[in-house]
């Protein structure tokens, strides 16, 4: 049956129904449904077309339907937050909160269904019938003992994830706080001695993990409210039993004596001062207890000074909080429809995790959390929930443990491309620098930092370092530079550092060079061994003279002031006039680039002709055609003045320079980017009716008037600004850059340094 011009109609349903194969991971697209033929291909008779397939292929389901990316939040009540048994719906509150967060921070979606049913086999039957219906399980808020027998049968009796996050999210996260905790005290994991205090799904779980961690069983203690779990006590269930110890203690004052590591997960202000300090020396606290730990946070701090300290709060460092795990550890099962998640799944997260909060810190985590030196140690042990990199971190490692392990039905083959999907979830577009650090990896290049005494651009250098993008040479005060790596716990101890001031013989021949360079421009030689002091000229006179592929400066000063001493030392490129600043503008609708925004005031005709020819290139350096749009208030003779006189001529000038780039105007910004004004009003363009992709705007003003705009309203990112014309690599970032932005502004100068190293 034929139901429009362009095909069957099983060929209709099936591009309408279809959605991502596993691998090439997206957000479900938005159909349109707008009129009578849309809706026979997204119902009926086009839908039966997706559900013969699927009946032919169940697999087909996360191909045909949002299945593959939806997960269901199921509880029966029983054990809700610290409220109890509270009934299904009045935990409906804490599911959708669930739902948000799931959906917040990995882009999955999500149903939250609350069960009237207590009984464990019929509430196993009912959740064992959602099976068609959903990618994944996860349980919440079900009380213990009868948490451990559902999550144990739903598991072998269904096919797809399925995880009790009450037991098993707390695990993983304290798992990865106690896995640094025991770095920064240089203790070994199977050494240690463990009391756990609380014997309750979570407890139970936190202990059993810790076990595949390394803790040894015999070191460990569990109590609850009657005191230690001994092997003698009358009426043990089997699941106390598992942890009942024969050891000659009762009370949790004698399981706290010389321990290591305590573990709370029962209820508020049970321990002492007394009883902390029975604990052994540097003791590890994680008192989990919520809303108020088994000992209040100032006390303890007071009471031990050696103590490291975790919470369940966000009002303390170390907060153990399970969103930390929950949305990407499903985001890696589905993303490789595995049909379980398994403890190799498990402890990849956790060191993934664990492995992240070593990681410098973006800066846009340091302000959401009052900071401005957020760092791995005693009161960082862990990453904090808005941090965006955790999806890009687990996300990977639980799949490819899924992968490794045999209960993935599906392989992701590009890792690079798979961090670009995940970024996209959470709204985060990073495709074109993506490709650009890529590149850069391929041939890493000395790239040297004019502001080495600035913490990020030190935790810039180590993520460069450490991604294989560059290796950082840092200028400035040696002994301020060690003490900031120290102070931030970076690992750039063995990096070079250069303090100009203590490099004589250099300052003497790079003062030589810009003497002879600049001497009949108006500089003494006096004047230039002064000035090849300052970071700025030493630092490009590096590059210069070879010892340097790459040259990075302005975080903390003026952009014509930064500039200056690399056109004094470098220059522009010999078959250019001038130099000229290009934006590259990060939007919904794909990357625009900008020029120029930050060199040249009010250029001529005759300059714009110059600055679009270099924007051209640039945008091909990219990989991207360059679509050029000359930017005025006027469209095509519209309206008269000296702007669209001018970009007129530098139009006309521009076609004859350059016939083979795509090249229009003078037109308004509009105009440039509206395809369906273009096919109404200016169907004569040589952009034929596509929008451009690359801006050249009048001047300087409007240029920077305008991606700043863009980057405040418009929620663009900005990636920039990219310096053209130099003769060598040398980029200024931004005043204020962020870590994130400096660490792409590196890439592009990496990539720079190879292509003109070709040249």
């Amino acid at each position: 049956m034929s139901i429009d011009k362009t095909g069957t109609a099983r060929e209709a349903a099936l591009n309408y129904h279809e959605f991502p194969r596993p691998g090439k991971l997206e957000i479900r697209p938005t159909k349109p449904m707008a009129n009578g033929r849309d809706l026979a291909r997204a119902y009926s008779p086009g839908v039966a077309e997706a559900c013969i397939e699927i009946a032919k292929n169940p697999a087909d389901a996360s191909r045909y339907t949002a299945r593959g990316n939806l997960v269901a939040v199921v509880t029966n009540g029983t054990a809700v937050l610290g409220l109890g048994n509270i009934g299904g719906l009045a935990s409906k509150p804490v599911m959708e909160g669930k739902a948000v967060l799931f959906k917040k921070f990995a882009g999955i979606d999500v149903f939250d269904i609350e069960i009237n049913e207590k009984d464990p086999k019929k509430l196993i039957q009912t959740i064992k019938s959602l099976e068609p219906t959903f990618g994944g399980i996860n349980l919440e808020d079900i009380k213990a003992p009868e948490c451990f027998e559902i999550e144990t049968t739903l598991k072998k009796e269904m096919n797809i994830p399925i995880m009790h996050d009450d037991q098993h999210g707390t695990a993983i996260i304290s798992g990865a706080a106690l896995i640094n905790a025991l770095e920064v005290v240089d203790k070994k994991i199977e050494e240690i001695k463990l009391v756990v205090n609380g014997a309750g799904a979570s407890a139970v779980s936190c202990t059993r993990f810790y076990m595949s961690l390394g803790v040894k069983r015999e070191n460990i203690v569990m109590c609850d409210k009657e005191g230690v779990i001994r092997k003698d006590r009358e009426n043990l269930d089997a699941i106390k039993g598992e942890f009942a110890s024969d050891r000659d203690i009762r009370t949790l004052s004698e399981a706290l004596t010389d321990a290591d590591v305590f573990l709370g997960l029962s209820a508020g202000n049970v321990v002492s001062p007394d009883q902390l300090k029975l604990m052994a020396k540097d003791p590890i606290v994680f008192a989990l207890a919520n809303p108020d730990p088994e000992i209040a946070y100032d006390l303890a701090i007071k009471t031990r000074k050696d103590i490291i300290m975790a919470t369940g709060r966000s009002d303390h460092p170390n907060q153990v909080n399970n969103v930390l795990g929950f949305p990407y550890i499903f985001r890696g099962a589905l993303d490789v429809r595995a049909t379980g998640i398994n403890e190799e799944m498990k402890l990849a997260a956790a060191k993934a995790i664990a492995k992240l909060a070593k990681e410098p810190v973006p800066d846009m985590v340091n302000k959401a959390y009052g900071s401005d030196n957020l760092g791995f140690g005693r009161w960082y042990l862990i990453p904090k929930p808005l941090d965006p990199r955790l999806i890009t971190t687990i996300a990977p490692a639980v799949a490819k443990a899924a992968m490794d392990s045999g209960v993935a039905k599906t392989a992701i083959e590009d890792w690079d491309a798979y961090e670009v999907e995940l970024q996209e979830r959470i709204g985060i577009d990073q495709r074109l620098m993506s490709v650009v650090i890529a590149r850069a990896k391929k041939d890493p290049k000395k790239v040297v930092f004019a502001e080495a005494d600035k913490p990020k651009i030190l935790k810039s250098a180590q993520i460069i370092r450490d991604e294989g993008i560059g290796s950082p040479i840092l200028l400035g005060n040696r002994k301020k530079i060690l003490a900031l790596i120290e102070e931030n716990s970076l690992e750039l101890d063995h990096a070079t550092i250069i303090d100009p001031l203590e490099e004589t013989k250099m300052v003497h021949k790079f003062g030589e060079i810009l003497y002879q360079k600049r001497h009949r421009k108006g500089m003494t030689s006096i004047e230039a061994h002064r000035l090849v002091t300052q970071r700025n000229y030493f630092g490009a006179m590096m590059v210069e003279t070879g010892q340097a592929d790459a040259f990075i400066s302005g975080l903390t000063r003026d952009y014509p002031k930064t500039i200056l001493p690399s056109l004094h030392t470098i220059g522009v490129n010999p078959g250019l006039n001038r130099v000229a600043g290009m934006y590259i503008m990060n939007t919904p609708r794909g990357p625009y680039f900008f020029a120029d925004t930050t060199v040249n005031q009010n250029p001529t005709a005759e300059a714009l002709v110059d600055i679009i020819g270099q924007t051209a290139d640039a945008v091909r350096f990219f990989n991207v055609e360059p679509r050029i749009a000359v930017l005025s208030y006027s469209n095509f003779g519209s309206a008269k003045g000296d702007v669209p006189s001018k970009t007129a001529l530098a139009t006309k000038l521009a076609k004859e320079k350059y016939p083979d780039l795509i090249i229009e105007g003078e037109m308004q910004a509009n105009i440039a980017i509206n395809e369906e004004i273009q096919r109404e009003i200016y169907p004569f363009t040589s952009l034929n009716k596509k929008r451009a992709n690359t801006l050249i705007f009048p001047n300087l003003s409007s240029g920077n008037i305008a991606y700043k705009l863009l980057s405040e309203l418009g929620g663009s990112e900005a990636i920039g600004p990219v310096l053209l014309g130099m003769n060598k690599p040398v980029h200024i970032l931004q005043l204020g850059s962020s870590i994130r932005e400096i660490v792409n502004m590196v890439a592009i100068a990496v990539v720079d340094a190879q292509t003109k190293g070709k040249g």
